[in-house]
């Protein structure tokens, strides 16, 4: 077993306890769910949300609850839930605990996918064809990573060619911004930039939703591929694991996932690298039981960061992708000096 992932005896669970992980996850999700629906400027108690699902009692409430905030929670599990299980699925693969698709790139290429095709009025914000540009965005520097670092690439060569790629697309986007023909193409831009779940709506859920699901399915066929991998590539080849048709799988699910979330709120970075790693204890190390813990974890996490927007004091409301980024980026740092042994190749 790699050195990166070896599990830590202190951190285990006992088999009794993992097996209440992910009902609890899920429990927890449902409240956060709830409580994304009762938070905002007007504060709903929990018997107005309900209400308001079911279409009964005052009628401001059950507008507020069903066309103004259930899109939003509904993209806020959804989109986490996928970037959880996109990391997840990357750290498998790759064998690497520091894996994820904004560290690869993807979610900065399919932005540039989408904000392209908006700043050159290809398509507007809301044409189907939106997300289907971010998703070949992101398919891109997910299959050019894969293709730069090679099978047996070293974590030092993933990781360069991982932010030579989202540098690239970091540039291209801002290349789009500066050539922008208006200031309402501009503003997109921004949007996408910083990444955001306001005012969105069931058009946007119905736009990213089939996307989102279809790389999720996919997602989770190679859970058995990635445990086989923890023993290398020739042993898995051994056991019958095509590696080939698993890296297209992969590669495949994670720009529907991360494609269809990127086109309807923008770049949202870090989930994907902080659930898998917040859950990989818990789970004793297996890369095909990390699959549903980390992905209801990334559900869990954008959830609670876009409530947490919502009730932080400012003038405009802050962005959901810039609070992952401030939670994310000192948890990363946190992971390669706690791994930067195994990183230089120095004996621990």
């Amino acid at each position: 077993m790699d050195t990166l992932t070896a599990p830590r005896p202190d951190l285990l669970l006992r088999p009794a306890a993992s097996r209440w992980l992910v009902p609890g996850l899920v429990a927890l999700v449902v409240v956060l769910f709830l409580l994304s629906l009762g938070v905002g400027p007007v504060l709903l108690p929990l018997r107005a949300v309900v209400d308001g699902l079911l279409g009964t009692g005052d009628e401001a409430a059950r507008l507020i609850v069903r066309e103004i905030r259930l899109p939003r929670a509904i993209l806020s599990v959804a989109i986490g839930f996928s970037l959880g299980l996109a990391g997840a699925s990357l750290q498998g693969l790759l064998r690497n605990p520091l894996a994820s698709p904004s560290l690869f790139g993807a979610p900065s290429a399919a932005a540039f996918g989408a904000v392209l095709v908006i700043a050159f009025g290809v398509f507007d914000a809301l044409s189907f064809f939106l997300p289907m540009a971010a998703m070949l965005g992101a398919l891109l520097s997910v299959g050019l990573l894969l293709l730069i670092a090679g099978p047996r690439a070293s974590l030092l060569v993933i990781i360069l060619a991982g932010l030579a790629i989202s540098s690239l697309a970091g540039a291209a986007t801002s290349l789009a911004l500066n050539l922008a023909p208006n200031p309402f193409a501009a503003l997109e831009i921004a949007f996408w930039l910083l990444g955001s779940l306001e005012d969105r709506s069931m058009q946007h859920v119905f736009i990213a939703l089939p996307f989102i699901l279809a790389g999720c399915l996919l997602l989770f066929v190679d859970g058995r591929a990635f445990r086989a991998l923890t023993l290398g590539e020739d042993a898995a080849a051994s056991l019958g694991i095509r590696l080939n048709r698993v890296r297209l799988r992969v590669v495949l699910g994670v720009a529907l996932a991360v494609g269809g979330g990127v086109a309807v709120a923008g770049t949202i970075g870090f989930v994907g690298l902080v659930a898998p790693h917040l859950m990989r204890p818990f789970v004793r190390h297996d890369p095909a039981r990390l699959m549903w813990p980390a992905a209801l974890a990334g559900a869990a996490l954008l959830t609670a960061a876009d409530i947490l927007v919502r009730i932080i004091p400012a003038q405009n409301e802050i962005k959901v992708g810039v609070v992952t980024a401030l939670i994310g980026a000192p948890l990363f740092i946190g992971l390669v000096f706690r791994h930067r042994r195994g990183l230089t190749g120095e004996v621990s």
